[in-house]
């Protein structure tokens, strides 16, 4: 999945693909790239239009979504 760099203190690049409803996630702290499943494209557009992706993502996405670490 193509992902684009995104400003964030937490976050390095963000991928979505509509078709799947997969957020891709890549990691500044270690790296890692993560997939949430079943993420709805409006949740998407809340996402990438809030004011901190990083406190987005604690508070709305993790832990909330079925999620797999790329290898």
């Amino acid at each position: 999945m193509k992902r684009v760099h995104v400003e964030s203190s937490a976050l390095e690049s963000i991928g979505y693909d509509t078709e799947s409803q997969t957020l891709e996630l890549e990691f500044r702290d270690n790296g890692g790239v993560w997939q949430y499943f079943n993420f709805k494209p409006s949740a998407f557009k809340k996402f990438i239009d809030s004011d901190s992706l990083g406190r987005f993502f604690v508070k709305k996405i993790k832990g909330k979504f079925k999620e797999r670490r790329m290898p």
